[in-house]
């Protein structure tokens, strides 16, 4: 016989807690959950929701969603967050809808409160005007996901983020017979944002190639770019003439009583050369953080200005240091700055450092001597490890440090954020 209810009274339903449910419940089983304000059943293996979602008060401010709730926002003044339960169970659901169809002037954040969601342990955002979303929670992998969706094709889209950069141009080249010093590659560090999904390339500049011309000046090392910026490389170093211009500037080479002055820097990413004015050697290239010395007597060349230490990949390391000078006779060449710069030479100028953007040393007394090679550059990105895709070209080194992810490049390539 089947039972029959009658009556305005309606049914009382047994009532509790999450944490009171009944220890050992048989399926079907059902009652009302006062801590998610929703009727639930076990279905034999789990506790899920019965009956539809209760709509809520119009939200205009950042609130923590209930389970089991339909929330209209309104974020006509300004965008807010939705923290999402901090301990849901499996079947759980959350549904927002843009109350005004201001989403994508004041976007809403979904605030992950410890879940994944759809998979990834990251906040999302809703951002498109007239969007409604129900948000479903499937298990501790794959958290919160979207069951439902409607008036977008995309309704959920990651924020951006910050990121920290360090960008260094090609060192330049030292100068020939009694050069002057390569100037440093430009040295840029700072952070930015990144938009996800965002294809990010990344050129690395080479160094300067020394020569032994006579008079001449030492070639300037390559550009590095990427995040819409430029380091700007290197100068050569002069022989018997003026230094190049650069991210730092290379040093003068005098030579037979012709003074030479030291090529200019670029304002916010390195120094001028040093100035030659004895006739008879070369002064230092620029570095990142220090001018290059000026030629101090005649039997030595100048020193190259210090570089810049960086700790983006958790350890200092100090990059773009200019080259030192060359000089006459057999005394000691100009050392080169700290941040791979090549010391000048009693032969040969020295080589940069690879990958520092350091400037090559000046060459000694002799027409068939060359100027040290100037330093490739490097482009190094740290970006939260929550964020990191591993989406790369070019083979970027990849470390951690913290909870950061550090992408090294050595050679050019490009990340997908």
């Amino acid at each position: 016989m089947p039972v029959v209810i009658s009556g305005t009274n309606g049914i009382t339903n047994a009532t509790w807690t999450t944490g009171t449910r009944p220890s050992a419940p048989s399926t079907g089983q059902q009652g009302y959950n006062s801590t998610l304000g929703v009727m639930e059943f076990y279905n034999g293996s789990a506790w899920v929701q019965g009956g539809g979602l209760i709509t809520q008060s119009v939200q205009t401010t950042g609130f923590t969603a209930v389970a089991g709730s339909l929330y209209p926002c309104n974020t006509t003044s300004a965008a807010f967050t939705v923290t999402l339960p901090a301990s849901p169970i499996a079947g759980n659901q959350i549904q927002i809808i843009d109350y005004a169809g201001t989403f994508a002037t004041n976007n809403i954040t979904l605030g992950r409160n410890g879940s994944n969601i759809t998979g990834a342990a990251i906040n999302y955002l809703l951002k498109t005007n007239r969007e409604a979303v129900i948000l479903t929670y499937i298990d501790a992998t794959q958290g919160w996901v979207v069951s439902s969706a409607a008036y977008t094709t995309a309704p959920l889209t990651n924020p951006p983020y910050t990121a920290s950069y360090l960008i260094v141009a090609g060192g330049g080249a030292g100068g020939g017979k009694r050069g002057g010093g390569g100037g440093a590659g430009g040295y840029l560090t700072s952070t930015t944002t990144i938009l996800v999904g965002t294809t990010y390339s990344f050129t690395v500049g080479g160094g300067g190639a020394g020569n032994a011309s006579f008079p001449g000046v030492g070639g300037d090392g390559s550009n590095s770019t990427g995040l819409s910026l430029t380091a700007i490389g290197g100068g050569g170093g002069g022989a018997r003439q003026n230094g190049n211009s650069g991210g730092s500037g290379g040093g003068g080479g005098s030579s037979d009583g012709t003074n030479a002055n030291g090529g200019a820097g670029t304002s916010g990413q390195g120094n001028a050369g040093g100035n030659a004015l004895n006739g008879y050697g070369g002064a230092g290239g620029g570095g990142a953080s220090a001018v290059g010395s000026n030629q101090p007597g005649s039997d030595v060349g100048g020193a190259g200005g210090s570089g810049t230490a960086s700790s983006i990949t958790g350890t200092s390391v100090t990059y773009a240091g200019g080259g030192g000078g060359g000089h006459q006779f057999s005394g000691a060449g100009g050392a080169g700055g700290a941040g791979g710069g090549g010391s000048g030479g009693g032969t040969n100028g020295n080589a940069a450092t690879a990958n520092t953007g350091g400037g090559g040393g000046g060459a000694g007394d002799n027409p068939a001597y060359s100027g040290g090679n100037g330093g490739s550059g490097v482009v190094i990105i740290s970006v939260p490890t929550a964020n990191y895709t591993g989406t790369t070209t070019g083979s970027p080194t990849i470390t951690t440090s913290g909870s950061n992810t550090i992408i090294k490049f050595t050679a050019s390539g490009s990340y997908t954020a």
